[in-house]
């Protein structure tokens, strides 16, 4: 198998679009999901660390992700780094991973449907988004 290599700019942009998507849709799904962790705005924000230093973790695991799957596109070989494979990966990399992974956790912690499918879309969101955008840029 011949790697076709990796577009490190696309990595940085793949994870900023992914992050960017994160704060609509978590905005736009903000008050069904506080409803469904069961806990206030200020309960949440009294029990986990500041927002700058979550924020920041979140960026640089999306940034990780972005690396990851971009070397997975990569290992497709040379003129295989497109948009369809990059959806392509990102879809089955939720779907064999992500996916059951948060569904399993959820579930042993008793967490809500509507909880996991909100933070279920948001993840099948970052990779697809990632994809697109890795397989976009390709390797220029």
């Amino acid at each position: 198998m011949i790697f076709a290599g990796l577009n490190l700019l696309a990595v940085v942009l793949a994870a900023a679009a992914s992050f960017l998507f994160g704060g609509v849709w978590y905005g736009a799904l903000s008050k069904p999901w506080l409803t469904s962790l069961g806990k206030s705005e200020a309960e949440l924000k009294a029990s986990t660390a500041p927002i700058t230093v979550l924020l920041l973790l979140t960026l640089l695991a999306e940034f990780v992700m972005a690396w990851v799957l971009a070397n997975l596109v990569g290992h497709l070989g040379p003129g295989q780094v497109t948009v369809s494979n990059g959806l392509i990966a990102g879809g089955f990399c939720w779907l064999g991973f992500v996916g059951p992974t948060l569904a399993i956790n959820n579930g042993y912690q008793g967490s809500s449907l509507t909880l996991t499918l909100i933070d279920a879309g948001h993840w099948l969101g970052v990779l697809l988004i990632q994809g697109a955008v890795i397989g976009w840029m390709g390797l220029r």
